[in-house]
């Protein structure tokens, strides 16, 4: 019998032979089988019943007896009977695990595609106002959510019944264009607003000045506020040591400046400074064209700068930012003027972003990762408007922790 020897190890290792190559074909072979006969590859998007675990079983069961038939036949031989029993035990085990580990796996990995695809959907799709609250004002709203809208309420001049929910929608009052207008500022935008039956003078649908209403509540906003102050000034202790780290790394690649800043656009349209860890070349727009970040491989990028962008440290200096009342830590991510020119052009809705402060995360972020061309801008304007349409204390409680779990697990966005 032939044996195998490996450099580094000192004796030969025993009883390895071309017997142990039809072993593990055999295994890979029964596996498939048992796989195609019980047809577990079918379901993993589904939870696991006692239905499914039974045939992953039997799917493991045809394996050992592939196995088995190839001990008993004496086609690979082994210390012992005892010994082939714990073979086929220790294996069942292992490949009933492995199976049910990537089951595990397939369905987190559907459940976060599937995730990803609805909250796409759902913030591109057209938000409406349904003008009335009786039965066919009811029906038109149900009749246009199953065509791809997002009925985000009812409309009515009683003001008695303000506030009121009929069959799940909300009820807002109005009176005069400046209600309309204030409304529609409230709830991030409205695309269009439907009619049950002809108006005399239909009501415009788009605001003729900004009135400044925010959704979220005063008290909200201290306590958010009160949040971002005492968070960043925490964590601006607790992370100086590895600011330090940072500066020095930079300084020392190329000489440059530490910090970079930028104008941005946030909160009523005002410009203001971000700060951000300097991770690209000096002259990265030496053109003064502005240029849009395009991954991880920007020639831009230092050798220092990619590190830190990797793993988000470039931006550790915009907790000064949140500090000092420019940003949050949630909220939409501010963009450069020029930018905003060219999105504004294709969708004037960007305009009811100002009325809450930029963050250093936001929901479209976690959804749709860096915006490197105008398209995804677009797509990005939609789920912060519908981030605007829905937020509250819960939901930043919400989005500050998916934003820690995918720094923490590694997952680019």
């Amino acid at each position: 019998m032939s044996v195998l020897s490996i450099r580094g190890v000192s004796n030969p290792i025993p009883s390895f032979s071309s017997r142990l190559l039809f072993w593990l074909f055999t295994a890979i072979a029964a596996s498939a089988a048992g796989i195609l006969l019980f047809g577990i590859h079918k379901d993993v998007r589904r939870y696991a019943t006692v239905r499914t675990i039974g045939r992953t079983l039997c799917a493991v069961a045809c394996k050992e007896a592939g196995l088995l038939i190839v001990l008993c036949f004496g086609l690979l031989p082994l210390a012992g009977k005892a010994f082939y029993v714990l073979l086929i035990f220790v294996d069942f085990c292992l490949s009933a695990g492995g199976l049910f580990y990537l089951r595990v796996v397939a369905r987190i990995y559907t459940a976060e595609h599937n995730q990803k695809s609805s909250v796409l959907k759902k913030a591109q799709s057209r938000t409406v106002l349904v003008q009335g609250t009786e039965r066919p004002s009811i029906e038109m709203a149900h009749a246009l959510e199953k065509e791809g809208y997002e009925v985000v309420g009812l409309l009515t001049t009683n003001a008695a019944m303000e506030g009121r929910v009929i069959s799940d929608y909300i009820v807002y009052a109005f009176n005069t264009e400046e209600d309309l207008s204030r409304l529609q500022w409230r709830l991030g935008g409205v695309d269009c607003i439907f009619f049950p039956h002809q108006l005399e003078e239909p009501m415009p649908t788009e605001p003729k000045e900004v009135p400044q209403v925010d959704g979220m509540s005063f008290a909200e906003h201290v306590v958010k506020r009160s949040f971002d102050i005492a968070m960043s000034a925490l964590l601006l202790l607790v992370f100086s040591p590895v600011i330090l780290i940072c500066a020095l790394a930079i300084k020392l690649e190329d000489g440059g400046p530490v910090i970079f800043s930028q104008e941005r656009i946030g909160r009523d349209a005002k410009p203001f400074y971000i700060y951000k860890f300097r991770s690209m070349r000096t002259d990265a727009e030496k053109d003064g064209v502005p240029e849009l970040y395009t991954g991880d491989e920007d020639p831009r990028l230092t050798r220092t700068g990619r590190f830190l962008r990797v793993h988000h440290l470039d931006e550790l200096p915009q907790l000064w930012n949140v500090f000092i009342g420019d940003m949050s830590f949630i909220g939409y991510r501010p963009e450069r003027e020029y930018y905003i020119e060219q999105i504004m052009e294709r969708n004037a809705r960007y305009r009811y972003l100002y009325q809450i402060r930029p963050g250093v995360t936001s929901y479209a972020t976690l959804y749709n990762g860096y915006t490197d061309t105008l398209d995804k801008m677009l797509t990005r304007l939609d789920l912060d408007l519908y981030y605007l349409r829905n937020h509250s204390l819960w939901f930043d409680a919400k989005v500050l922790g998916l934003t820690f779990l995918s720094i923490v697990s590694g997952k680019k966005f």
